[in-house]
């Protein structure tokens, strides 16, 4: 343990940013107590409060690193259990602007899994550690403070599970920091105001967007040359994307989707000729020739939203918010895990050296909204791509898109561009450096288009 800042720490939320967070709040404080609204079993599991975990999630180069930082025996788990790990240059066959990106090995390990096999795994490790504590079935009714409301002092709460008597049921847990990792349906803007305090600024990005997903039988041949397919939309005229990802247990996962409602039926004729008329025949030509093990389920996602805690002139004491809870992107760029392990390494940093938890707040936010501007500028800008999306544009978002776009034709061909590409992406380099001048270089230069890029390479195709 580094230096010990208090005796009890509080996480509320048992998700991903709720156990990277309890990991990391564990090297500072004697105790950290996680608590969760749903029943939490030892298998891999899509709780109740989680409507998205039973879809498609991508993992980012650098959420992994975090990850595998704070559980170093991670990477074996997930093999162990039947993931995927493999270079993300070489493992995607991502057909964009017309073309399909160039394979190579770009020295980046992307993983590929279900969300709850991934969080079953960080689960598990992250209870192992001895002054780790998860407590379910446990509604959080509000903070605890001092009188004049200054400091949270704990929380308020409420046991539904069993091995509570009725005189039990209510309780305060006192704790030196509490920590709202509760997702987007987080309660703290009013519990600010409850509190006194005003609520965060909210900006919201209308998409409207929205996929089906299902699941089918993986078998050696279904797809030669790659471990997953990424057909993206052609904005502006076309709206709709698929996802074709291999995971563990010998199965594949697809969603398919649009923005500005335009929906993926869910039944299956509808559903294979959503496929079809997708800017790339990869995934309608595979479809037909695997075995379904689910049904097709379906999920909404209304907006983007954040929530702009950084502006906030006053905020009480030991109390911090996190994950969702802060900022919510579509989860179609793979977004959120990796911003949410950057905000609890961020808050593990922030802690490391520090002699009180007092003044946390606003060093605390302001670094995290430093994190979250980058994923949320690239989210809403791509978002902006088609003209159903609604919400407050940055004037030089038209201006970025198009540098985009010429990106993503160089991507075709120019494996130097795609790994910048890449760092980007992946969380590991800012935006910013796509406008290097060695890479603008090779992203403006004209390159005649070949006809293999504009056609999908037959090893991409089903066997």
């Amino acid at each position: 343990m580094k230096t010990q800042l208090g005796q009890h720490a509080i996480v509320i939320g048992a998700s991903m940013a709720g156990l990277l967070t309890a990991r990391a709040l564990s090297e500072h404080f004697a105790q950290v107590t996680v608590l969760e609204r749903d029943p939490v079993h030892a298998t891999p599991e899509a709780r109740k409060g989680q409507p998205q975990a039973r879809h498609l999630h991508g993992l980012l180069a650098r959420g992994f690193q975090i990850m595998s930082h704070y559980y170093p025996t991670l990477p074996d788990d997930l093999v162990e259990g039947g993931a995927l790990l493999g270079d993300m240059g070489a493992m995607m066959r991502w057909h964009i602007d017309g073309g399909y990106r160039v394979q190579f090995d770009s020295g980046l390990t992307g993983v590929l899994m279900s969300r709850p096999f991934l969080e079953y795994c960080i689960r598990r490790r992250t209870l192992e550690t001895p002054n780790i504590t998860l407590i379910d079935e446990c509604d959080v009714e509000g903070p605890a403070t001092n009188d004049d409301r200054t400091r949270v002092t704990g929380v308020h709460v409420v046991y539904r599970g069993e091995g509570h008597g009725e005189d039990q049921r209510a309780a305060t847990l006192a704790a030196d920091l509490v920590v709202d990792a509760a997702g987007r349906g987080s309660a703290a803007p009013k519990w600010l105001e409850q509190m006194g305090y005003a609520r965060p600024e909210e900006e919201t990005i209308k998409i409207d967007a929205g996929y089906a997903t299902r699941i089918y039988r993986r078998k050696p041949g279904d797809l030669i040359g790659a471990n997953l397919i990424m057909i993206a939309p052609e904005a502006p005229h076309l709206s709709r994307g698929g996802f074709f990802f291999a995971m563990e247990d010998d199965r594949w996962i697809v969603a398919l989707g649009g923005w500005g409602g335009d929906y993926a039926p869910t039944d299956e004729a509808g559903f294979l000729e959503y496929a079809r008329s997708l800017a790339a025949p990869d995934i309608a030509a595979i479809l037909p020739k695997l075995e379904p093990l689910s049904d097709i389920y379906a999920h909404r996602f209304p907006a983007n939203l954040r929530r702009r805690y950084e502006r906030l002139e006053r905020f009480p004491e030991r109390y911090l918010v996190l994950g969702d809870a802060l900022c919510s992107f579509n989860p179609v760029y793979g977004q959120g895990m990796t911003s949410a392990a950057l905000q609890a390494w961020t808050l593990d940093q922030l802690l490391d050296g520090r002699r009180t938890l007092d003044g946390l707040a606003q060093p605390f936010f302001k670094q995290t909204a430093k994190i979250v501007d980058i994923p949320w500028q690239t989210t809403v800008g791509e978002d902006f791509r088609f003209a159903t999306t609604q919400g407050k544009k940055a004037p030089e978002t038209d201006f970025i898109n198009g540098y985009v776009n010429r990106v993503n034709r160089a991507t075709h061909h120019d494996t130097v561009v795609y790994r910048a590409f890449l760092d980007v992406m992946n969380l590991i380099k800012p935006p910013t450096s796509l406008m290097h001048p060695r890479i603008m270089m090779r992203v403006l230069r004209r390159r005649p288009v070949s006809a293999a890029s504009q056609t999908a390479p037959e090893r991409s195709l089903a066997a």
